[in-house]
């Protein structure tokens, strides 16, 4: 399986707004005055993803009830890759249990927007929509063995409720490659 490592966007970047249609054409964005914002490029087939969609749900039930916004966006081009369609999205979120909105993003301009470049890819921005971390959920793989924690993401989450300054070791997230329609690939990849 071929592992592509998140961009590292700029601490500080401010969040890209956004208005995305969930699976049944209800449109999401990030919200205004949240304690914190966190976006999060997912999928349904990947293997990375797979492997923490547990903890997502659960990042879900535990942080939405403590004001903070999140959205997860599938932006890979579901016309080469149907696991990837909304119908499927439905489904993954009701058998999984997120709690929060599952959204398309079809022409993948948000995904550029935030220069996503894996699935999973996390942002995280404070009450001032600036960005606080990104990276990854914790260094469990599906391959080593490592319990998933959440624990990295999770502790920027705490630091920004806490109006604390997010630890700056920051390390990038792992996982398969957002699946760009042909010709709209980014410029931002080396």
């Amino acid at each position: 399986m071929a592992a592509t490592e998140s961009e590292m966007l700029e601490l500080g970047t401010r969040a890209s707004e956004f208005l995305l249609p969930d699976p049944d054409g209800e449109m999401h964005g990030l919200g205004d005055n949240k304690r914190a914002y966190l976006v999060m490029f997912i999928c349904n087939h990947c293997p990375f993803v797979k492997h923490i969609r547990e903890e997502l749900a659960r990042l879900g039930r535990e942080f939405l009830p403590k004001d903070v916004s999140i959205v997860a966006i599938n932006s890979n081009n579901y016309a080469a890759h149907p696991g990837d369609s909304p119908e499927r999205m439905k489904e993954e979120a009701e058998t999984w249990g997120y709690s929060f909105p599952y959204v398309v993003d079809q022409d993948q301009s948000v995904a550029k927007a935030y220069k996503a470049a894996c699935t999973p890819d996390f942002f995280l921005f404070d009450a001032d929509k600036k960005l606080a971390y990104r990276g990854q959920l914790d260094g469990s793989r599906p391959s080593n063995g490592a319990p998933v924690t959440g624990t990295d993401l999770r502790a920027a989450i705490e630091s920004v409720l806490g109006e604390r300054s997010v630890f700056s070791d920051q390390k990038p997230s792992i996982g398969c490659n957002i699946k760009w329609i042909p010709g709209n690939e980014p410029d931002y990849f080396g």
